[in-house]
């Protein structure tokens, strides 16, 4: 079986190629095969090949945590049925010919969704419905600032955030890429040289600041969200896409009455089963409604798959580049 092949740990991708002899899957009782046909790039697989992730996957492992493809088999007495077209979620291994996941961990394809589109959305917007509508509940006329908003996970957050009602802030590096997440309906501030959106943020809010903050940057962005937070807002901890892993004073949460919240989506559902259910129910009908949908900026075959995540280092993806077996 053909795989991207990550045999060592390596900050420059060089414990990853592609391989032709990585081993067939061999589903369990309870599992599908499914031959994939379009696996998407996430932040966290490139962390994994680095060891910089806090899951770390046995060596040799072939990166990719969600994906589109068909049943090739199913286990007795299973909703789904060989040639069945589904999308999978996985902490690893979809970025392959072929794959076993637990039947649970699999739903059907959304109804006009193609490969492409339907291998990227499933980890953007249950991270997204996690961390607003779980970990906090972001209501209508609130203030959401997104950061890190030109990435999938950033801008599945702009759409939850527009759908429920929220006024959606994004800022990024790239004031381009941003003309992407305006399109979905946020305002944009463009940080190109620096980061610099504070007085920003507070203008654009009568001084007030942005209620919640869903912040998968971390370093200077955490830094300065917490000066133009609103009193009792919720700053929301995603990831650290910028490298560093910020601190803050107990005395600045303290004195502006907000919460600092930590956001592991697919730990959460782990340790609350009625939360993964509730989440794969709740993305699975945005999916099907229509409107949850990732912007795919780029399509690679297995062969160049470490270039999708050289992509990822380099902050080059807007939304998803996925990766076609």
């Amino acid at each position: 079986m053909r795989a991207l092949w990550c045999s060592a740990l390596s900050d420059d991708l060089s414990g990853v190629e592609v391989v032709s002899d990585a081993p067939e899957p061999q589903p369990g009782a309870d599992e599908l095969l499914i031959k994939i046909e379009a696996a998407a790039a996430n932040f966290p697989d490139l962390l994994m090949t680095r060891g910089e992730y806090q899951f770390k996957p046995p060596l040799p492992f072939a990166p990719g945590m969600e994906g589109s493809g068909t049943v090739l088999s199913a286990p007795a007495g299973s909703r789904f049925s060989e040639g069945d077209a589904v999308v999978f979620g996985a902490r690893f291994g979809a970025m392959a010919e072929r794959i076993a996941v637990p039947e649970a961990a699999a739903a059907p394809r959304p109804a006009g969704m193609d490969a492409v589109q339907a291998a990227g959305y499933r980890v953007a917007f249950h991270t997204a419905y996690v961390g607003l509508c779980v970990r906090t509940q972001l209501r209508a006329g609130e203030v959401l600032l997104v950061h890190g908003a030109t990435g999938g996970v950033g801008m599945a957050a702009v759409d939850v955030g527009v759908h429920l009602g929220a006024r959606v802030i994004a800022t990024g590096s790239n004031a381009e890429k941003l003309e992407v997440v305006r399109a979905r309906g946020a305002e944009v501030i463009a940080c190109p040289d620096r980061v610099d959106f504070r007085e920003r943020v507070l203008e654009l809010t009568d001084s007030r600041g942005a209620d919640v903050i869903y912040d998968a940057v971390g370093g200077d962005w955490f830094d300065q969200s917490a000066r133009c937070i609103a009193w009792a807002g919720r700053l929301l901890v995603i990831g650290f896409a910028g490298g560093r892993i910020p601190q803050i004073a107990a005395n600045i949460p303290l004195i502006k009455g907000f919460s600092v919240i930590g956001v592991r989506a697919g730990e959460h559902g782990r340790r609350v089963p009625e939360v993964a259910e509730a989440t794969a129910r709740t993305v699975q009908e945005w999916a099907e409604a229509g409107w949850a949908r990732v912007h795919v900026c780029g399509e690679l075959p297995l062969e160049q798959a470490r270039e999708a995540l050289r992509m990822l280092a380099a902050r080059k993806v807007v939304g998803k580049v996925v990766v076609r077996p």
